[in-house]
């Protein structure tokens, strides 16, 4: 069968996790740049079709395309070592610890980060001629995403920023569970069905991931968006990468391991009160 039943792609998730943290630092970058920009190329297509059909959903339904390719090849999100990294730590697998933890979600940060600035300056290239006219029509909204996705969070002041992490932890909370779903699977097709619809989720609800927002802002950023690198990093990347962090660990990490992998299939079952002291039969 292509199904996993839970307990054994939580197996893999903290495996997962812990090959991460021995990954060599050429590879942990390399792969987090190519998802960064594979994710950052699904974003501003999704963000095409969206201007072009003046239709969301249509743009929701296609960006998980990106996520599903990206996945596929091997390349991380961080997003996605937020929530599998610190398994292989919480599992106590030898050589992993909260410094190398942090090594990795620090190298796969700048990965993605140049990933998505690299995409971002392609696409301002793209609709400006070279910087040569003003922003076309895909251009233009790319600029008012990164002003009401930032100015308009500052705007609610406290409320805002509550809202903002909330939006982060929501993220990741599907961004996560299609990583975990991916793993449900052992054929490609099962794969892709199962990442899709939590992105879809994610996507269409506007929800704040931390990855594709580096490519949102610096690209609004280069198109003349009316707001700043500080107010995009106060008001956007700083706490959508916490709430990403609670999100995918709290709901998805944590919950799956403490009642999957911490809870023994053979445990013996209490002795039933209607057995009146007889010896009563348990699992081995």
């Amino acid at each position: 069968m292509s199904y996993l039943n839970p307990p054994e792609f939580v197996g893999k998730m903290v495996d997962a996790g812990e090959s991460k943290v021995f990954m060599s630092t050429r590879d942990t970058v390399i792969r987090a740049y190519m998802a960064g920009a594979i994710l950052a190329l699904a974003a501003a297509f999704a963000v095409t079709v969206t201007v072009q059909t003046g239709q969301p959903l249509v743009g929701a339904l296609l960006f998980p395309v990106g996520f599903c390719m990206l996945y596929l090849l091997g390349f991380d999100l961080l997003t996605g070592v937020f929530t599998l990294v610190p398994l292989a730590w919480i599992d106590r697998r030898p050589g992993v610890t909260l410094r190398t933890v942090l090594r990795n979600w620090g190298l796969v940060f700048v990965g993605n980060f140049a990933g998505a600035l690299t995409v971002a300056l392609m696409m301002a290239v793209i609709v400006t001629f070279g910087f040569s006219v003003e922003p076309d029509e895909i251009g233009q909204k790319l600029g008012e995403i990164g002003a009401s996705r930032t100015v308009g969070y500052a705007d609610h002041g406290a409320a805002g920023l509550l809202t903002l992490f909330i939006r982060g932890v929501l993220c990741n909370w599907m961004v996560s569970t299609g990583v975990v779903a991916a793993m449900m699977s052992t054929s490609v097709s099962g794969k892709v069905i199962a990442m899709w619809m939590p992105i879809l989720v994610f996507f269409y609800m506007g929800f704040e991931h931390s990855v594709v927002n580096m490519f949102l802002f610096p690209s609004g950023l280069m198109l003349g968006g009316d707001f700043s690198v500080a107010d995009y990093l106060l008001w956007n990347e700083i706490p959508t990468v916490v709430g990403n962090l609670v999100g995918g660990l709290t709901f998805v990490g944590l919950t799956l391991y403490a009642t999957h992998a911490r809870t023994g299939a053979g445990r013996k079952r209490p002795v039933p009160e209607e057995n009146f002291g007889l010896p009563a039969k348990v699992d081995a």
